[in-house]
């Protein structure tokens, strides 16, 4: 007989009386502690963000200074500070204007020459120091890990768009028969790659999360193109937390 899931394990209550919206958060503060994934001052972005844990400990490692923003299809109740933003959507279909607030967007190039050498500023569109992912598609149960790694390969599909050069990402995948794929693919896209399973992640689950430190986006614009010629990816149905 299979272990039943206990629901009100010791996460569970630790998220309660640390006022986070979910165990998960703790899972986070663990890849936080081994890989130092955000910095002070970054601009992170959560990607299925509710019910909110991960941008409560993103927005507490970012500072005053730095800037968090989640995106998710559902309605998010949880209250954060005014360096946390968030927005209603699809990541896949959500344009970098509809995720930043119009300041960020107005940052402008600086060139490395002397001042009377400087063209014209260019506005910039500015992508993130980190991309993280706590969500997985809608399950049945069949299956599960298949749509999972897919949703994941989307993630990593999206990352020209998002994320800066040398950035980091995490995401959650549920183990199946091609994690080694998308494992292997993010190692070729960061300088240092790999997977860890928190010990928040309950024992009978098969979720591990990949991590990504310096992000090379020619590489990933490479493969990107090589895999849409070769068997484009589409986003698996009702993604959430």
């Amino acid at each position: 007989m299979a272990q039943q899931r206990k629901l009100h394990d010791k996460y569970f209550k630790m998220a309660k009386r640390d006022g986070y919206a979910a165990r998960s958060a703790y899972k986070l503060l663990e890849i936080q502690k081994r890989r130092s994934l955000i910095r002070k001052g970054n601009r992170v972005l959560d990607l299925g963000c509710a019910p909110g844990s991960w941008m409560q400990v993103a927005e507490q490692l970012v500072g005053e200074d730095g800037l968090v923003v989640g995106i998710d299809l559902q309605d998010m109740r949880t209250e954060f500070g005014p360096n946390v933003r968030t927005v209603k959507g699809d990541f896949t279909t959500t344009d970098m204007a509809d995720l930043l607030p119009p300041k960020e967007m107005q940052q402008k190039v600086v060139f490395d020459l002397p001042d009377d050498q400087q063209p014209e500023p260019e506005l910039v569109q500015p992508l993130f120091d980190v991309v993280m992912s706590d969500m997985a598609p809608s399950t049945t149960g069949h299956g599960d890990d298949f749509f999972s790694e897919r949703l994941c390969q989307v993630i990593v599909d999206e990352l020209p768009k998002l994320l800066k050069k040398n950035g980091n990402i995490t995401m959650k995948v549920l183990e199946g028969e091609s994690f080694p794929e998308l494992l292997s693919r993010v190692k070729r896209q960061f300088r240092t790659a790999g997977a860890i399973k928190p010990d928040a992640c309950r024992d009978v689950s098969r979720e591990t999360y990949i991590f990504g430190i310096g992000y090379i986006p020619k590489r990933a614009r490479i493969q990107n193109e090589s895999n849409e010629k070769a068997n484009p990816l589409t986003p698996p149905p009702g993604w959430g937390d």
